[in-house]
């Protein structure tokens, strides 16, 4: 690590300080050459993770975009943001276990409607129309008979 003072790269670490969340690790270092003392830190390098759109463009994970398609469905509905911002939390970490380069964004699209079917039937439909692009109101009957099927089990 070069010094920022002298730009020399003899220095030592006097201090290692992991930060409150765990990511990140404060080390204070003392250049050999000019004894000047600086902060480095350090993070865990992570691969983006790549979704495979409908149409097999390719971009990167946002998960920005998928609380900003989860929230539209939820709005007006009794869901906290917590829930939300829990799953997507959980999404992210599952599809780095995936240990996946590339991800087909089906599988994030059904891993929210599974969710959203959990949580709330008027989120589910909402959003499903959206992912599913109903054409017409006869694609939201369909989609409804069969939500009472399921819940009349």
């Amino acid at each position: 690590m070069k010094c920022p003072f002298c730009r020399e790269i003899n220095n030592k670490v006097i201090d290692s300080r992991l930060s409150r969340n765990g990511n990140v690790i404060r080390r204070r270092r003392k250049c050999i050459e000019c004894g000047r003392r600086f902060t480095t830190y350090e993070y865990i390098e992570e691969t983006p993770i790549v979704i495979i759109k409908k149409d097999e463009r390719r971009e990167a994970f946002n998960r920005d975009k998928v609380a900003t398609g989860m929230k539209r469905a939820c709005e007006k509905r009794n869901i906290s943001i917590n829930v939300i911002e829990e799953f997507i939390d959980d999404l992210e970490r599952d599809l780095r276990e995936m240990g996946k380069k590339e991800i087909p964004s089906s599988i994030i699209g059904e891993r929210i409607m599974a969710k959203l079917h959990e949580i709330d039937d008027v989120a589910y439909v909402r959003f499903a129309s959206v992912y599913r692009e109903f054409k017409d109101v006869n694609d939201f009957v369909f989609e409804l008979k069969n939500l009472g099927k399921e819940r009349g089990r």
